[in-house]
């Protein structure tokens, strides 16, 4: 099997080194990756600072026009690209296949986001002192982006990252997971066939150990990264003067208040939340995780829970029925295990599942766990959730704030009060109403609060990100 080639301005290279990468379900071989070395390096970061100009006076429609071409190839595409995500990551299809949707829609929002980033006119006579006078506001791109990626949404976060730059007219390096290059690969391919200048974007493959150096290079003046929280805030330690984003983790909470109380109501719930416990084996930042229940509905609650937890199918992750599949790799797995073993230890009980075999583990739910376990405190990254009583409102929102992390919480109420009160108190980066908190629409700001990231995703929120405001003030104007 030759080595997938890298990209380097836009231009396709190969290396003398090169790795593997492998499927977290069996194991097989899915394809060689050539590395990038030194020079090649250099000469995507040379290639971006020379572009940096040139994309920041593109015109809008050129950028529109590339982002929906790539838009429109991963749509006619899909298939190819939803296999090839689920081989390097394990992803189950029928999630792959909702990945490619997700990521052709992020770089049509891309397009049409250029094609609206116009500025604010404000007069400026509201003063004696501003009389004859107007600001016009834009922004531009602050430099070239350093854009990390993780592993569980190999193609659709590689989007988030790639389309905001394109459409703000900021070049971009990405440097994939080491695990899950091959989609941001081919994503290249996409991005070859548009019209944006040489050295707009280059795709790079490095190793991890390689990373400081180019975090910390002054030619990347914007650093946004989408990971674990350790590596992180040990970015933004190791560079404070330059703009850095961060998507980090969570341990997302579901809260089920007292009126959510139908034999409907709680059969949906629960199904939504185990299916969101365990999509992509957990290994989502907004995967559920923590479950609070009124007291007054637990029993119902907890057993309609496990029985839609149960009903779910793992195995083959090429299984269009496949709805739960392998982590990413035996570690993984193992952590897992121990942080559930560590919770029985202490009197948690097991509802279903705790078990492992290999990078499998069974979806898990686990009910009298103390609050400062790991399944509790930290994010388990697996399919694993906590149920827990809470008596009231009031407890119930206390318990979802009682978090180190504040990404996106879910709040099972028709009540609007409930609501309100729930979007005003907790302390994430959203509340989803009458859902899980897994849910995200690629369009809406995306981010969190506390140890769960600074900044925000979502095209246009990630577009301000990128760039700064200039103001040109307009006098002798007569308004």
């Amino acid at each position: 099997m030759s080595a997938t080639r890298f990209w380097v301005a836009g231009q396709r290279r190969s290396a003398a080194e090169a790795f593997e990468v492998r499927s977290p379900f069996d194991g097989r071989l899915v394809g060689t990756v050539a590395r990038p070395d030194d020079v090649d390096v250099e000469d995507a970061l040379v290639a971006a600072v020379r572009a940096a100009p040139v994309c920041a006076a593109l015109p809008a429609h050129v950028r529109a026009g590339a982002l929906s071409s790539v838009s429109r190839a991963i749509a006619r595409r899909g298939d190819e690209i939803a296999s090839l995500i689920t081989s390097e990551s394990g992803k189950p299809l029928t999630w792959a296949r909702a990945e490619v949707a997700r990521a052709s829609s992020t770089f049509r929002w891309g397009a049409e986001e250029a094609r609206r980033f116009a500025g604010d006119l404000d007069r400026l006579d509201t003063d004696p002192t501003g009389e004859g006078r107007i600001a016009l506001t834009r922004r531009f791109p602050i430099g070239p982006v350093l854009g990390i990626t993780p592993f569980n949404f190999p193609l659709n976060l590689v989007a988030h990252k790639v389309a905001p730059a394109i459409a703000a007219g900021a070049p971009i390096l990405v440097k994939p997971a080491p695990r899950t290059p091959l989609s941001a690969l081919l994503l290249g391919e996409l991005l070859a066939d548009t019209d944006l200048p040489e050295g707009a974007w280059s795709v790079l493959p490095v190793a991890d150990d390689r990373m400081p150096a180019l975090v910390a290079d002054p030619r990347l003046p914007v650093v946004s990264f989408t990971g674990s929280g350790q590596v992180g805030w040990a970015i933004r330690d190791a560079v404070p003067r330059k703009h850095v984003v961060l998507e980090l983790g969570g341990n997302a909470a579901v809260l089920i208040a007292a009126d959510y109380s139908s034999p409907v109501d709680l059969r949906h719930a629960a199904r939504r939340i185990a299916l969101f416990s365990n999509y992509q084996a957990g290994q989502s930042c907004v995967a559920v995780q923590r479950v609070f229940v009124d007291r007054s509905l637990f029993g119902r609650a907890r057993k309609e829970i496990v029985t839609a937890v149960l009903e779910l199918r793992g195995g083959d992750p090429a299984d269009p029925a496949t709805d739960v599949g392998p982590l990413i790799d035996t570690a993984a797995a193992e952590r897992v295990a121990a942080w559930v073993a560590e919770a029985v230890a202490r009197g948690a009980t097991v509802l279903c599942g705790g078990t492992r075999q290999g990078t499998a583990f069974a979806p898990t739910v686990l009910t009298g766990v103390p609050r400062d376990a790991a399944v509790v405190r930290e994010e388990v990254f697996g399919p694993v959730l906590v149920l827990e009583p809470v008596d009231g409102l009031d407890d119930g929102l206390a318990r979802v704030n009682d978090s180190s992390y504040g990404l996106q919480a879910g709040v099972f109420t028709h009540d609007l009060a409930t609501a309100f009160r729930a979007h005003r108190t907790l302390a994430v980066g959203g509340v989803i109403i009458g859902d899980v908190p897994s849910y995200r629409a690629d369009q809406m700001p995306y981010g969190g609060v506390k140890g769960s990231g600074l900044g925000r995703e979502g095209v246009s929120s990630a577009m301000a990100d990128l760039t700064v405001e200039r103001v040109m003030v307009l006098a002798g104007v007569e308004l």
